[in-house]
């Protein structure tokens, strides 16, 4: 076995867990569950059958993640936060067959307590603030915050506020030097990586700059 498993937890057989990953106490991994590589899943958290989990997710204490869902690589799962599968949810009425799907895409990160109704997408580098309550589909590096949760401006690939563009519309992340610009009314990209593509990893420890990133690919600015 490639994989850790705490002695209190269980992994169901059937599942699959991809190597280097973690799964810490008390936790529960339910037949048919696919998880990634070098994941992280803290205490106390359930993973239905159906699922599927990619490389180097970070699920935090007392998350349940139901069938249905789809976490793409290096999304962030913060402590309590909320996902759902049924719109319409009756206990007397069975809607198995009626479970929605919800897409979390790579390296988008959900605040602590903050809930995700299902059926939506929440885009690349969505940053969901703390007790937010998300009920349709986020944008790429949107910033969203209240309840309901509104979208409140841009974070960069580094977790930081985009503001102050300069006088050509590009926001630079004031840790890595990174790039972003509104492509069109409501669409940001990051002009100097791939959108699909994870950060170097000169740029992912922290104490990135952009520099390092033109060591990395010869990009110049």
């Amino acid at each position: 076995m490639d994989y850790f498993v705490h002695e209190s937890s269980y992994v169901d057989e059937g599942a699959e867990i991809g190597k280097g990953t973690k799964i810490w106490h008390f936790s529960h991994i339910l037949r048919g569950a696919k998880i990634g590589e070098y994941c992280s899943l803290g205490q106390n958290v359930s993973i239905a059958g159906g699922t599927v989990i990619g490389n180097r997710v970070k699920v935090q204490n007392n998350v349940s993640v139901y069938e249905g869902t789809v976490i793409e690589d290096d999304v962030f799962l913060g402590p309590s936060c909320v996902l759902t599968n049924v719109t319409n949810p009756r206990s007397q009425v069975l809607r198995k067959s009626l479970y929605e799907k919800t897409l979390i895409r790579r390296g988008a990160s959900i605040g602590a307590n903050a809930t995700v109704v299902c059926g939506i997408t929440i885009g690349r580098y969505a940053f969901i603030a703390a007790g937010a309550v998300i009920a349709k589909d986020v944008p790429d590096y949107a910033l969203m915050i209240g309840v309901p949760a509104r979208q409140k401006g841009w974070m960069s690939r580094h977790g930081h506020v985009l503001k102050d563009p300069d006088p050509y519309g590009i926001y630079p992340c004031p840790e890595s030097g990174l790039r972003y610009k509104e492509v069109e009314q409501g669409i940001l990209r990051c002009l100097d990586l791939d959108e699909d593509a994870p950060l170097p990893e000169a740029l992912a420890t922290g104490k990135a700059f952009y520099r390092d990133l033109k060591k990395e690919t010869g990009k110049e600015s």
